[in-house]
This record gives structure tokens, sequence and C-alpha cells, in this order.
């Protein structure tokens, strides 16, 4: 009898996102089980339980998921799995913190695409400001962003101090530079995107954060982002369904929400299966990233 696929998923949280667990049985895995309210001392405990009770063959057929809401965090815990392993017994280990690491991924490379159609080096020394940067998507994409070429400022409706804090904090953990900015009101915002290449719009649900009135101040604006599909738009005039179309009033694309969304989606199955497929498989954002950038390459060729 083949052994069966099994994915154990672990979060911080209280619970396991429904989301993940319903991609990973759409990826493949045949038995799913949450393990909630870890710590990194269970993470140690959780991965080698998990290597050594099924053989140097099961464990081919075995994969850890690693959720919760905090983008260090789930880094941390990520590192923590890989070193708890002894060779041979070696499982595919995957970090998707509450879907930031692939929205995230899916989002800067759309970014990317849509500044490439205006200039070769994409975003090679762009300006880049991030508005709700200090949540778990918003640090990842600032993060990518950075790590291709990007001046990135970090944005925070609490204030400079918050902002300069998370910037200080996620460039340090991940080894790139990145700036905190105010967002705190109308003025803030404003005065942050003045001088903008590119808006990334990462803040909750539902809360718009550039108004049209806003836009007309970012006169250099090459590329708005928005990951809020819950109305308003978190950029005014940037439909969920846009995928860099232009935005009115201004020389920029939008990219929206459900145009992100499905390489997000795309992104996550491929490493999902990919997990599942290549044992001993590490991904995090950067693995993201990339799947990300070859998905939407394959999409650009079918279509050219």
């Amino acid at each position: 009898m083949e052994r069966p696929y099994i994915l154990h998923m672990i979060t911080p949280g209280k619970q396991m996102s429904p989301f993940d667990i319903n991609m990973a049985a759409d990826a493949g895995y045949q038995i799913i089980v949450p393990y909630c309210e870890a710590d990194m001392k269970s993470v140690t405990a959780l991965t080698q339980d998990a290597i050594f009770s099924r053989g140097p063959k099961g464990v081919a057929r075995t994969g850890i998921f690693i959720g919760g809401r905090d983008a260090l965090v789930a880094a941390d815990m990520l590192e923590q799995s890989v070193k708890a392993m002894v060779p041979p017994f070696v499982v595919s280990v995957m970090a998707d913190p509450s879907g930031s690491f692939t929205t995230a991924a899916a989002m800067v490379a759309c970014v990317e695409a849509a500044a490439k159609k205006k200039r070769p080096d994409g975003l090679k020394g762009l300006r880049i400001v991030v508005l709700g940067g200090t949540g778990p998507v918003g640090r990842i994409a600032g993060v990518l962003a950075a790590q291709a070429g990007a001046d990135v400022a970090l944005s925070s409706r609490n204030g400079i101090d918050v902002a300069e804090e998370a910037a200080q904090q996620t460039g340090q953990r991940f080894g790139v530079t990145i700036h905190g900015i105010s967002g705190g009101d109308r003025a803030a915002v404003r005065a942050s995107i003045a001088d903008a290449d590119v808006i990334l719009a990462c803040a909750a649900a539902g809360v718009q954060v550039v108004s049209a009135e806003d836009l007309g101040h970012a006169k250099k604006l090459i590329v708005a982002a928005d990951v809020n599909a819950v109305p308003p738009e978190g950029v005014a005039g940037v439909g969920v369904m846009d995928d860099a179309k232009p935005l009115a009033g201004t020389g920029a694309v939008g990219i929206g929400a459900l145009a992100i969304g499905n390489v997000k989606y795309q992104t996550q199955h491929r490493l999902l299966v990919q997990m599942r497929d290549k044992p001993k498989s590490v991904l995090g954002f950067a693995e993201a990233f990339a799947m990300a950038r070859a998905f939407l390459a394959e999409s650009a060729g079918k279509t050219g």
C-alpha cells in the first residue's frame, strides 16, 4: 500500500486558515493536520515527530507548513524547522503566514512586470512607498522590492515612530535597507507619495489609503497596486480587476486586488505542489517571488 501524502500545518495562532487547508488539499495532500498555538520549541518537537515516524521513504511524502499572522515569526519558524531535521530524515517545509509571503510576492512581481514595460531596469532605483507597510504583506513586499533594487519606505497611519521601528526591525531581520515614513494623516500621506514612483497599498480591507485628491500629489507615479478587494478601493480609481490599466488623472497604471490575487493563488498552489513532488524543498518568500515571476512570464508567453 502506497503511503499517503501528509501535511503538518503549524501556526502560533488559535486556528489554521481554512484557505490554506483548502489549498493544501487541492495540491494533493491527503491527510492535513493543524497544530495551533505553537511556539518555537513546539516547532522543533513537531518537526522531529514528523520526520522520525515515517522513515527515509515516508519523509518524501511528508510536508510541514508554517502559518500564523506574523511574517518575522513565520520566517524564524521556517528556519527552526529546517534546523530541527536530521538527514536523511528531511521533509519539505513552506511558510506563508496569512498568505503574506505569496500575496507580497504576487504584488511585487505584478508591479515589476508593469514597470518593465516602461523601463528595462524594472524596480531598480525606483522610489516605492508601502502604505499599510507595518503589516505582514507590507513588510514582505517591502523586503522583496528592496532586494530588487528599489528605494523602499514603509508607511504607517500610526506615525513615523511606528513606521521607522517596523522598517528597522524588518530590514535588519532580512538584510536589506528599508526606511520608515509617516502616513498619520492626509498631509503625511500626500507628502509621502509626492516623490513615489510606485505605491503599494497593503492596508486593511475596506480602508481607502489614497484618495483621488491624494493621487494629484503623486506626480512621478508609474504604478499603483492595491491588495484590498473590499470597497472602497484602497487606491482611488484602481478597480479590483485592473491589470496594469491606465489610472485616470495620472500617467500611471493600476493593478487591483483580484489581478494580484490570481497570481497569488497560482503561486501558492504551485509551491504546495512543489513541496509534494520535490522532497526537501524549503519555500519562503524568495521562492514565492521566483514562482510568481515565472507564472507571469509563462502567462505573457501565452498571450504574446
